[in-house]
């Protein structure tokens, strides 16, 4: 098969591999669409994602729409020729955090298109993936590929506003103005969120979220921020999704947040330290919450989609190619700010 392997900073090549066989349990998937993550991007900026360095090349790719074509032993579900999406992130199911219904914090994950286990873990920028069959689920004949293989980004804005308790009727501050930020506001929107703000520096990104109907837009660089944020909401957001990982935003989201209110960290800082005022967390009572990847929102992300309530969600996608034009795509995930989402059209 074809696959786009990852061999170091800049140098992805589209080379002939071994396909793989389904095992036990798992299943052989033909890979028809797969988007580029700000992880692969990272990977291939930099030949490593954070403290994951890839000790041998590999395939990237996690966030994919594919057709069964073969099934292991002991496969009830999906069937062949079933078109799925999957769960990248593959746990024990034994833990105590898989147990208790938070597979997300198991420490023995495996995830798809990853440096963080040795040797590395193929992905999805090929032809055909092997999967577990448990982490497939099938999608709608009317959801189009495109949108399907959107299904685990937006599983984290879910997750994100779950771990939050919801945002019906609250107000909220999405900052930074990315791919997962853009998502959670549209998210909460769609969830009843009473006001939708988002902070982001990028001009282009504002526009793109203006576009989507966000409520109101804040620019980071501006002297009298936190100043407007308190007059547009009459004394502070009850939710605060920091979706940027800058640390000036972190600091920031405590400023925003109301009295009682909840700040929910989606963004990776680049270092783990940021000064916070903690004074102010306990006598304000604020609470402060991380949230990582998904547990079990991908049901849940398939049937918003399917119910075309999230009008913005096929506007994600900015821009489609080959997989034999890997590098030019990869080269436009990172370029810049104007585009959103990219993906990989492999297979028809």
């Amino acid at each position: 098969m074809l696959a786009g392997v990852l061999y170091g900073k800049r140098d992805v090549r589209v080379e002939a591999v071994g396909r793989p066989d389904a095992g036990p349990g798992e299943v052989l998937v033909g890979v028809r669409q797969v988007g580029i993550c700000g992880s692969d991007v990272h990977y291939y900026v930099h030949g490593r994602c954070g403290p994951f360095v890839p000790s041998q090349p590999f395939i990237l790719g996690h966030e994919f729409v594919g057709i069964v074509e073969t099934t292991g032993k002991d496969v009830d579900h999906p069937a062949v020729g079933a078109r799925v999406v999957v769960n990248p992130a593959s746990s024990c199911g034994q833990c105590e955090a898989c147990r208790s219904g938070r597979a997300n914090l198991c420490g023995r994950v495996i995830m798809l298109g990853s440096g963080s286990s040795t040797p590395p873990t193929n992905g999805a920028f090929a032809e055909f993936v092997v999967v577990p069959a448990h982490q497939c689920y099938t999608v709608p004949e009317t959801m189009e590929n495109s949108v399907a293989a959107m299904m685990e980004p937006l599983s984290v804005a879910l997750h994100a506003i779950r771990r939050a308790g919801g945002v019906a009727g609250e107000r909220v501050l999405v900052t930074g103005g990315g791919p997962i930020g853009l998502l959670t506001s549209v998210v909460a929107q769609t969830l009843g969120a009473s006001l939708v703000v988002v902070s982001e520096p990028s001009s282009a990104r504002r526009s793109l979220a203006a576009a989507m109907g966000v409520d109101h837009l804040l620019d980071p660089g501006s002297a009298d921020i936190e100043k407007h944020g308190i007059e547009i909401t009459g004394g502070g957001f009850d939710k605060v999704f920091e979706a940027s990982g800058a640390e000036p935003a972190v600091k920031g989201a405590m400023t925003m947040v109301r009295r009682g209110g909840t700040v929910v960290q989606i963004g990776t800082v680049g270092h783990n330290h940021v000064t916070l005022p903690v004074s102010d967390l306990m006598l304000r009572e604020i609470s402060l919450l991380g949230t990582f990847r998904y547990a079990n929102e991908f049901p849940e992300a398939i049937r918003l989609a399917a119910s075309g309530r999230i009008e913005a969600l096929p506007s994600f996608v900015t821009g489609v190619f080959p997989l034999e034009d890997i590098e030019q795509a990869m080269n436009v995930a990172c370029a810049g700010d104007r585009d959103l989402k990219v993906q990989m059209s492999v297979r028809s």
